[in-house]
Formats: structure tokens, sequence, C-alpha cells
């Protein structure tokens, strides 16, 4: 951020995936740390029980968060800045020395000057494509950030792969059925794939949950960090792994071996039965499924 001084207290706005690792990452080098969330919970689109379980993790580090509690107003007030608040039952003001604004990003389309083409955009500016990544301008394509949907490096890279094969290779290759997949930088970190528990409910699938604390996993006890938990969804029907979260100590890297069971069709029992090596964090998948079957 190119800050050439330490904040005193920082506040800021937004409880996303910017948020929460900057909101970390400033408080574990020493400012006070506020953060003003509007929803409910942190990370608006997760199940309760994961954001629950980073909340309780940020204020291990002494990070206020409030929930339910929209800013309405921010001024300079000589050289701190002063953030109104309005919670459910009150309002407060809050007085830091920075202000970070992590609510959402806009495109620069406005550069763009679209007027001049036959390509349309979305009420706050996002260019419209199919699931080719074509515009509804012949011949022009869009790929990365511009288009909205996530806002992910990985997937912007994969954008760019769907439009080599379809104009270099003349494929046909789509947007459709690909995963999305993130990692949330914080400590640890939440890895995450597929459908949420609250998602797979809302389609009203038939679903069985696996969980299981880290408390449980060999290797975090013998690196000492134990907190978080794995989670996964699997289709009661077909025994499919419908998504995972998985917030732990390298949760990115665990999701990962998830999704890649995930991309090759395999049955949740296939992990359960697996034979990995001791002492690594993939051997926790073992315990993962078999707790779902012992029904603990």
């Amino acid at each position: 951020m190119e800050l050439d001084a330490l904040p005193d207290h920082l506040l800021i706005l937004g409880g996303g995936y910017i948020g929460l690792e900057f909101g970390q990452l400033f408080r574990r080098l020493g400012s006070r740390v506020t953060i003003v969330q509007s929803a409910g919970q942190l990370l608006a689109g997760e199940d309760p029980d994961i954001a629950e379980e980073i909340t309780k993790i940020l204020q291990q580090d002494e990070v206020e968060v409030l929930l339910n509690s929209k800013a309405t107003h921010a001024e300079k007030s000589g050289d701190r800045i002063r953030l109104s608040v309005q919670s459910e039952n009150d309002s407060t003001s809050l007085v830091g020395s920075h202000l970070l604004v992590a609510t959402g990003r806009v495109p620069n389309s406005d550069s763009l000057n679209l007027a001049a083409t036959k390509i349309q955009s979305d009420g706050r500016g996002f260019i419209q494509v199919n699931d080719r990544l074509e515009t509804t301008a012949e011949g022009i394509y869009a790929l990365g950030d511009i288009k909205g949907g996530p806002a992910f490096t990985h997937i912007s890279y994969d954008d760019f792969r769907i439009i080599r094969a379809n104009l270099l290779e003349k494929k046909a290759a789509s947007t459709k059925g690909r995963q999305v997949p993130y990692t949330l930088f914080i400590d640890p970190q939440l890895g995450r794939v597929g459908l949420t528990e609250m998602e797979a409910r809302a389609q009203g699938r038939n679903i069985r949950v696996a969980k299981l604390p880290m408390t449980h996993v060999a290797r975090a006890l013998e690196v000492d960090e134990t907190r978080g938990f794995m989670k996964a969804i699997v289709d009661a029907d077909t025994n499919q792994i419908l998504g995972a979260a998985i917030l732990g100590i390298e949760g990115g890297e665990i999701m990962s071996a998830l999704e890649i069971a995930m991309m090759g069709k395999l049955p949740y029992s296939a992990l359960r039965d697996g034979t990995f090596a001791h002492p690594t964090l993939a051997e926790s998948l073992n315990n993962l499924f078999m707790a779902m079957d012992s029904g603990s």
C-alpha cells in the first residue's frame, strides 16, 4: 500500500477477502484494527460456521470486528479520520489514523468509450459476455475482472486459456461448470471450492456434511496450529464431493486436493480409504470422511 508509516489505528470498511487479509496483517505489524461490516457476518457468502470461526480467530489477534454496522459518514479531523457508524440499535463515531475502503471494486470500462461499439455493459460497468467470453459485439472478447464475477488471478488466467483455445486452436472451450476455488490468506488460511452448505441446501440437494476440527489433525498438533476446522459437502445419493471449506493450516493446499478429487469425480470414500503419508495434512482427509460415516 506504499505507506511510509505504520497506521496507529486502521479503520477498514468491508469484511471481505481484502479487508480481512489486510486487517490481520496490520494488526500483526502492531496497528490497532477495526473492521466495520454491514452484514451480520464476515464473508457474507460463506456458511455461518465458517464466518463465526474466522471472527473468533481475528478477535484472538485483537482485531475489533463490528457486524451489522454501516458507515454513514467519513471526514478528516486534523490528522485523524472520523467515521460515523450506524448499528442496529445505536450510532457511534470511530476515530482512526487511516481508512481502508474494501467494499468492492468497479471496472475501468468508463475509459474504453464503449458507446462507440456494440459492447454492452451492466449497471455497474462490467462488460457482458457469454460462456465463451464473447461480448455483444462480434469478434470482441473480454477476460479478467472487466467482465465481473470472481476477481481472482487464476480465473483471469483460465479466461485466457478459454480464449486461446477457441481462437487459436478452434475448440469450444467454455466457462460452464468450471470450479472457482480460492484461498483467503489469513492465518490460518481458508481454502474454498464448490458449493457451500447453504448453497447446496438452497438447491434442495440431499447432502451429508463432513466436519473435522483441526484439533483432530495430527500435523496441525505437531506444528501447534489447531485453530479452525475442515468441512466438506457430499451428495448423499452419488457420494460425490460437492464443495469444501478448509479453515486451518495450509487450508488452500488441502482444499486443492479435494478439488482434484472433484475434478476426477471420485467418491468421498476414495479419500476416506486412501493411503496418505504420515505425518502430512493430506492424511486428515481419512479422518474427515470417517468422522462423517461414524456420525461424530
